[in-house]
């Protein structure tokens, strides 16, 4: 069996996949699997440290606004429809996998004219264009909600809860103190802005840490895009409890682990990490669709919505404290979370791949 996954750009719809790659290949051990994703995006690390196939295409991305970039872009997104008919002829897959992305329109439109089947997972509480784009010719719908089935045709769609990777869930606290070379008896705060970085959250971290000094340790992930500047200029005034990497993979599990709060974004691949590790979180949405994704959780008690335009520093800083000084609510939290969002069940998923061959 040889299976093509589509994802990236960003990591949201790089993570569920790979979660659904380990399944497979769990079950499936004989499957082959190629990849195709973007030529800048922070997926082809990930995916090829596990021995998959890595292919790019040229492909653009619709703006639901007027935009004379969307005039270049339908020409991009038919140069990759070309070239995924290409890859599609030549890897022969038995079908394609996607969680939404610009960059699997092509290639799932190219595997429907050329007969093979795809599915289609939906992450997000609001559906995407490109999902909208590409379920119509879909097989098979799956969904994070389970609210979201009612928003596909119900004769495809199921609702699988989100696939998490199994090494997110393998992380130590030991090794975890060693490898960040943390302080006992103070609170560990694990703060990222998703897999490119994100420049609001790094700001707002770095205006909190001065308030943060013996509150808390801090480990920044503060994304590989991002300027570095201001970070490593609060790592020489702070380096005594705030640290920053730009990057990492096999840690993302121990920083998960070691944290008695989380802070970020609201994309749903890492609010589904977060609910399977039960971890308690302040979550700053970046505007539009992480919105809906964060609020209805915040609605019910189970995270912290900070809304990055209005906030400072100082006042993630005051959030901070008040919830570090709280254990007892920070473990509702965290409960509360991992009940909302129950992680895909391995047979599940298994089950749609027999249904897809």
């Amino acid at each position: 069996m040889k299976i093509i996954l589509s994802g990236g750009g960003t990591l949201g719809p790089v993570t569920p996949l790979l979660a659904i790659q380990d399944i497979i290949k769990r079950n499936f051990p004989d499957t082959e699997f190629v990849w195709v994703g973007t030529k800048s995006g922070p997926e082809k690390e990930l995916v090829e440290k596990r021995g998959i196939k890595f292919v790019t295409i040229s492909s653009g991305k619709l703006r639901r606004y007027i935009s004379i970039w969307n005039i270049a872009d339908i020409f991009r997104i038919f140069i990759g429809l070309f070239q995924s008919i290409k890859i599609i002829w030549r890897e022969n897959p038995n079908f394609c996998i996607s969680a939404g992305g610009f960059i699997s329109v092509p290639i799932h439109w190219a595997a429907w004219l050329l007969g093979v089947s795809s599915w289609i997972h939906q992450q997000d509480a609001v559906v995407g264009l490109s999902n909208k784009l590409m379920s119509p010719f879909a097989i098979v719908i799956t969904t994070a909600l389970a609210g979201n089935v009612k928003k596909f045709n119900k004769r495809k769609t199921f609702w699988l809860g989100n696939p998490v990777r199994r090494e997110i869930l393998a992380g130590s606290r030991e090794r975890a103190f060693q490898r960040f070379n943390l302080k006992s008896g103070l609170p560990v705060v694990f703060a990222t802005g998703g897999g490119t970085g994100s420049m609001r959250v790094n700001q707002l971290i770095i205006q909190a840490v001065p308030e943060l000094k013996d509150a808390c340790q801090i480990i920044h992930l503060s994304g590989k895009e991002r300027p570095q500047d201001l970070v490593d200029r609060a790592v020489q005034h702070f380096g005594e409890f705030y640290q920053v990497h730009q990057f990492f993979s096999e840690a993302m599990a121990d920083a998960y682990v070691a944290a008695d709060l989380v802070i970020s974004r609201g994309g749903f691949g890492t609010i589904s990490e977060l609910a399977a590790l039960a971890k308690p979180a302040i979550l700053i949405p970046k505007p539009g669709h992480q919105e809906e994704n964060v609020g209805f959780l915040a609605e019910a008690g189970a995270v912290v919505l900070v809304d990055e335009r209005t906030a400072d520093g100082n006042y993630l800083a005051k959030i901070i404290k008040e919830l570090l000084s709280d254990s007892a609510h920070l473990k509702q939290m965290g409960e509360q979370l991992q009940k909302m969002l129950p992680v895909a069940r391995e047979e599940d998923v298994v089950g749609v791949v027999k249904v897809m061959v």
